[in-house]
């Protein structure tokens, strides 16, 4: 099962390298469909993350090709491959939304090619959540956490049982202490 994990994430990882490169090399050809989104978060970029943070259309779309790049790269290599599938679905999502909003063509073939590639980039999603999931056989943080915990329960029950019999021996024997003469 393992050769097909590395081979499904490098092959999931493929098209956010690449994408992630070009991107980086030109982010002019992006930043007319990406701007009129960049032009709503900015705001929300200013007020919850810095002032000084930079809110113009090419640097988010550049922070996000290089995003991108490294996650692709994380999940290919195998290395923080559940955080790195959750970041690429994060950037996935502005991309989406800005390069493919199929709702707002008038041309039937435009909204068309629109409409094809924002299901392909939902089945990424999908797929890069499945990636993110994945705990390679192995149990997750919450089963982990959750085991701690119930064993932790069965120990401490444990030590209230054993408190408990030790404390009716004790009981016991200072009372046949008390009866036998001495």
């Amino acid at each position: 099962m393992k050769p097909v994990r590395s081979l499904a994430r490098v092959m999931l990882s493929g098209i956010f390298v690449v994408s992630g490169v070009r991107n980086l090399q030109n982010p002019g050809r992006l930043v007319p469909a990406a701007k009129p989104l960049t032009d709503r978060v900015a705001p929300l970029i200013q007020k919850n993350v810095h002032s000084r943070f930079p809110t113009d259309a090419e640097t988010l779309v550049r922070a996000n090709a290089a995003t991108q790049l490294i996650g692709g790269l994380m999940l290919a290599t195998g290395k923080f491959t559940r955080p790195a599938a959750l970041i690429l679905a994060g950037t996935l999502v502005p991309a989406t939304a800005a390069g493919h909003p199929f709702w707002n063509n008038d041309d039937p073939a435009a909204q068309n090619n629109n409409q094809v590639h924002f299901l392909k980039n939902l089945g990424l999603f999908g797929g890069l959540l499945l990636a993110a999931a994945d705990t390679e056989g192995k149990p997750g943080m919450r089963w982990r956490a959750g085991h701690r915990i119930g064993h932790s329960r069965r120990s401490v029950q444990r030590a209230v049982r054993t408190a408990r019999r030790e404390a009716k021996i004790a009981v016991r024997s200072a009372a046949t202490a008390r009866r036998i003469p001495g």
